[in-house]
């Protein structure tokens, strides 16, 4: 068995699509897998060797049938190499909320971001729109 690098194995979109099935609903049979993918079985298969190789999942047989169920602690090198681009991230958004409290963005009825410039720009045009019609 060749050990596959954890950031390799969660790098393919099925293979992620396979952990979040694992994780909603817990150990599932390989069929039953397979019912959510448009490929054959075989290329499942193929994905969830590279997991079970990358340690983030287990097989287990009942019978005929070959059970995965999710081993997540692989997962904490990615969370430990994403921790420093999640503080990137949550310092530059946080930095957008304040430029935008600073802009005086509020949130319309409709659910649609407007300045208060803006609005009140619009509300004095419709304004003088309604002096010039009387």
């Amino acid at each position: 068995m060749a050990e596959v690098d954890v950031f390799t194995a969660v790098a393919n979109p099925t293979r992620r699509q396979l952990l979040g099935l694992l994780l909603d609903r817990g150990e599932r049979p390989v069929q039953e897998l397979a019912d959510h993918f448009d490929m054959r079985r075989p290329s499942l298969s193929e994905h969830l060797r590279v997991l079970k190789d990358a340690g983030l999942v287990v097989e287990h047989r009942a019978g005929r049938q070959r059970l995965y169920s999710l081993r997540p602690e692989p997962l904490r090198d990615v969370a430990e190499w994403l921790t420093p681009y999640e503080r990137f991230w949550r310092e530059k958004l946080a930095g957008l909320r304040d430029l935008l409290d600073a802009m005086g963005v509020e949130e319309g009825t409709d659910g649609q971001q407007q300045t208060a410039a803006v609005t009140s720009e619009q509300g004095r045009a419709s304004g003088e729109q309604e002096g010039k019609r009387r």
